[in-house]
């Protein structure tokens, strides 16, 4: 090969090389707003929504301002991610001592057709006294999902017609007073570090 022509191919797959990876942290943000450019440097993760608590009560997100809210996305028949993840959260809490009282954990049901505000109220009390089950219409929960950019899809069993999970995102969002995104931890999050990442924000 002419060695003009190989340093032209070598500096071209370097420059390549770098653009793809300057690319990265906008593709991550571009993620987190939805796909659009988020011109104010925050992710537009969050927004309105109206459900009801496992207690049967209608709720909305005002209904928690003055608080900070820790969302995360499950289901009650979620083999492994989400009983983990809100052992996590309480974990957390109860490490949080006092703090915990400024902090509203809420877990959302992303399979409204079987987790009925019974269902979640006698799911959510094998965790922590603090966790808030809500769950809705389905067009409720596609739209409090949309609004914090989560994933769901429900999946038949083939081995057991009728059955089915759901595959979801697992990302606990820490929302503020005013129910403004401030920041996420994704399911590997431990204990500690959740509770320390917290305290720091409380």
């Amino acid at each position: 090969m002419n060695v003009k022509l190989a340093v032209v191919i070598g500096f071209g797959l370097m420059i390549g090389a770098l653009s793809a990876a300057a690319m990265l942290p906008a593709a991550r943000n571009a993620f987190l707003s939805g796909g659009g450019p988020a011109s104010s440097g925050k992710a537009l993760i969050g927004g309105p929504f109206q459900l009801t608590d496992h207690h049967g009560h209608k709720v909305s997100d005002k209904t928690y301002r003055g608080k900070y809210m820790l969302v995360y996305f499950g289901f009650t028949y979620c083999p492994d991610i989400c009983p983990a993840s809100l052992q996590v959260i309480s974990a957390a809490l109860d490490k949080l001592g006092k703090k915990a009282d400024q902090l509203v954990p809420l877990f959302i049901t992303v399979d409204p057709e079987r987790d009925t505000a019974a269902k979640m109220a006698d799911y959510v009390k094998s965790f922590s006294p603090r966790l808030i089950g809500l769950t809705g219409t389905p067009q409720q929960i596609q739209k409090a999902a949309h609004a914090y950019r989560v994933y769901y899809a429900k999946v038949k069993n083939e081995d057991y017609p009728g059955d089915y999970t759901v595959d979801h995102s697992s990302f606990l969002y820490l929302m503020d007073r005013k129910g403004r995104f401030v920041t996420h931890f994704d399911h590997s999050v431990g204990a500690g570090k959740l509770a320390e990442a917290l305290a720091k924000r409380l």
